[in-house]
C-alpha cells in the first residue's frame, strides 16, 4: 500500500541572516507591535502595506519559500472560506460599516454581492493574512531557548519561560511522531487517503492521535524528571547561555517600532469612520 508523504512544520531555521542576529527581546517586541497594528487599523492601505513589508522581511531572512508553501496554501484557504461564511451569515454588513450600497451581483433575499460588502470582506481577509509572514518570521527566526530568555528579561518567570521553550523545542518533534505512527498505521491498512468516506477518514485519523497523545505523556514525564533530578526550579533566578546583549541594530529597530505604533495610534484616533472606504 502506498503511503502519504507529508511534509509539514514550522521551526527555527538558522540561516545566518541579517534578522538572526537581533535580539530574541527585539524580535518578540516587533512581533507584538506587529499584533497591536494590525488589530487597531482597518484601512486596507496600512493592511497592504504591512503585508508586502511582511514578506520583504521573510526575504531578507533568508528562508526558503518551500519550507512555508504548504503553511501558507492551507492558511490562504482557510481565510478564503471564512469570508465565505462571513457573507452567508452576515451579507449587509459591508453596507452597515460603508452606509451605502452599490449592488453588483442581484441574489435572492438579502444575498445580493455589494461593492460595499466585497471590500469589507477583502479588507478584513487582508487583515488575518497581514499576521501570517510576521508569525512566521519570528518561528524562523528566533531560536525557543533564545526567546525563553528573553520572556525571562521581560520579567515572565523562568519556569513559564522555559514551558515556552519546552513547548516550541518539541512542536517538530511531534509533528514526527505524527507522521511515523500515520505510516504505520497506513501500513497496517488504515486508509485516510481521499479514497475512503469523511467518517471512515476521521474514525482513522482518531486512531492515530490515541498513539500520539500517549507518546507525547510519555515524553513530558521523562523530560519532568529529568528536570526534577536536576533541581529545576529550586532558586529564584537563573542564567541563560542564549541570552544576548542588545545591540545597536536592535535599537534602531525598536526605535522605528516606537514611531510607527505612535503613527498608527495618531491615524486611528484621526480617522472619522472604521473603515477607509474611497468609493
Amino acid at each position: 500500500m502506498k503511503t502519504n508523504k507529508i511534509k509539514f512544520g514550522i521551526s527555527y531555521i538558522n540561516t545566518g541572516s541579517p534578522l538572526h542576529a537581533l535580539n530574541g527581546i527585539t524580535k518578540f517586541i516587533l512581533f507584538m507591535a506587529w499584533v497591536t497594528m494590525v488589530l487597531m487599523t482597518f484601512d486596507i492601505r496600512i493592511i497592504v502595506a504591512m503585508i508586502l513589508v511582511g514578506f520583504g522581511l521573510l526575504h531578507l531572512s533568508r528562508v526558503p519559500f518551500a519550507s512555508y508553501k504548504t503553511l501558507m496554501t492551507g492558511t490562504v484557504t482557510v481565510l478564503l472560506l471564512n469570508a465565505l461564511f462571513m457573507f452567508l451569515i452576515a451579507p449587509q454588513q459591508g453596507k452597515e460599516y460603508m452606509g451605502s450600497q452599490t449592488v453588483l451581483l442581484a441574489l435572492p433575499g438579502n444575498y445580493s454581492l455589494t461593492q460595499e460588502t466585497l471590500f469589507y470582506l477583502v479588507t478584513v481577509t487582508l487583515k488575518y493574512f497581514s499576521m501570517f509572514p510576521v508569525a512566521l518570521l519570528f518561528v524562523f527566526t528566533t531560536h525557543p531557548t533564545e526567546f525563553s530568555a528573553s520572556l525571562n528579561k521581560l520579567g515572565v518567570p523562568y519556569r513559564i519561560a522555559y514551558a515556552v521553550s519546552l513547548t516550541l523545542r518539541y512542536l517538530p518533534e511531534v509533528t514526527k511522531d505524527f507522521i511515523n505512527i500515520m505510516h504505520a498505521q497506513q501500513a497496517r491498512g488504515v486508509d485516510i487517503s481521499k479514497n475512503a468516506p469523511v467518517l471512515t477518514r476521521i474514525k482513522n485519523v482518531a486512531k492515530i492521535l490515541g498513539p500520539l497523545i500517549f507518546s507525547s505523556l510519555d515524553r513530558a514525564e521523562v523530560i519532568s524528571n529529568a528536570m526534577t533530578l536536576r533541581g529545576f526550579g529550586q532558586h529564584k533566578r537563573r542564567s541563560w547561555y542564549s541570552l544576548k546583549p542588545m545591540a545597536k541594530a536592535d535599537f534602531a529597530v525598536l526605535f522605528t517600532i516606537v514611531v510607527v505604533l505612535a503613527l498608527g495610534f495618531a491615524n486611528r484616533y484621526q480617522a472619522e469612520q472604521l473603515f477607509w472606504y474611497p468609493l
